[in-house]
């Protein structure tokens, strides 16, 4: 018998844990060059709202050491181009996809997930509460329990799919935020999105992206996501989903050792749009040369000591 790659997050089954992250994959077709989609666990599509944007002038991405600045600013085709041009094409495949979706407000989040939960194309909607790199200074949802709980239970009574919760690194108590997606109905919550962050060129003394402030992630990203996964595990009871600098195998294992059941990956597709094959394979025989029989069985199993400190010097 082989190891059993499979996982569920709440009523959603991937057939094994390695997902694309939204923003870096497109609507899942431009991957197709690239990646047999089929192979992957899923899918998590370019951020949709329903007016659509133009997003962020150029530049707006830059390489830094250990990562990469994004400013895009959320560009899109809207919910309704989308679901007329691309969700179609995507009824006819075998993996799982999952829309990313915002807003400004609570009806306009809302009203995309109204819309987007009609589509049978997907398995799952993620809602994206926090993003630092738009004009209006970032949505500013996800740094909020209250706020959390208030966008989550509005979008949870306007569809009946799997509603999965994208957290912001930058809560202040991110257990709390984690608590209040669960509460408020979230199936899952994913972990975590980008950081605020800013480049600057000295020699022409000017920001290297037009925004000044975009989202680092990449390499650089991973032990703060990790952290967060492992203390967000903790906190619900709910499936967790580790994302941010997951680039091999050992990465992925890491987020999944904290208490993640699957993980998205996302910058390393800039590097090597073939790498979730090598990161699968690596994962498979950890389980195999360490006698776990599933994926499954390996989450959470880091080995823990003493209680994390409340805070740090």
């Amino acid at each position: 018998m082989g190891v059993d790659l499979a996982v569920t997050l709440g009523s959603v089954r991937l057939n094994n844990p390695v997902m694309l992250a939204s923003g870096c994959c497109g609507y899942g077709m431009d991957m197709e060059p690239h990646l047999d989609l089929n192979r992957l666990g899923g899918v998590c599509l370019k951020g949709l709202s329903m007016a659509g944007s133009e997003g962020n002038k150029p530049p707006r991405i830059w390489e830094t050491q250990g990562g990469m600045l994004n400013a895009i600013g959320l560009q899109n085709i809207g919910v309704s181009r989308f679901l007329a041009e691309k969700a179609p094409k995507l009824r006819t495949y075998g993996t799982a996809f999952v829309a990313n979706f915002y807003g400004h407000t609570v009806d306009q989040y809302m009203e995309a997930a109204r819309a987007l939960g009609e589509e049978p194309a997907l398995a799952a909607l993620e809602m994206n509460i926090s993003c630092p790199n738009i004009q209006e200074g970032g949505i500013q949802f996800g740094t909020d329990p209250a706020s959390v709980y208030k966008v989550t239970k509005a979008c949870r009574g306007a569809t009946k799919k799997p509603l999965w919760v994208k957290l912001s690194p930058n809560a202040a108590d991110v257990a709390a935020t984690a608590k209040a997606a669960q509460d408020a109905g979230a199936d899952a919550l994913t972990c975590i999105n980008t950081m605020p962050a800013m480049a600057i060129d000295v020699e022409r003394r000017e920001f290297r992206i037009s925004n000044k402030v975009g989202g680092l992630s990449g390499p650089a990203l991973k032990p703060i996501a990790v952290r967060i996964v492992y203390q967000v595990a903790k906190a619900v009871t709910i499936p967790v989903v580790g994302i941010g600098g997951v680039a091999t195998a050992a990465d992925a294992l890491e987020f999944i050792l904290a208490g993640a059941k699957a993980v998205q990956v996302g910058t390393a597709l800039f590097v090597d749009p073939q790498c979730p094959y090598a990161i699968l394979r690596g994962i498979e025989d950890y389980c195999a040369r360490h006698g776990f029989p599933s994926v499954e069985s390996l989450v959470g199993q880091v080995k823990d000591g003493a209680p994390m400190p409340k805070c740090h010097e």
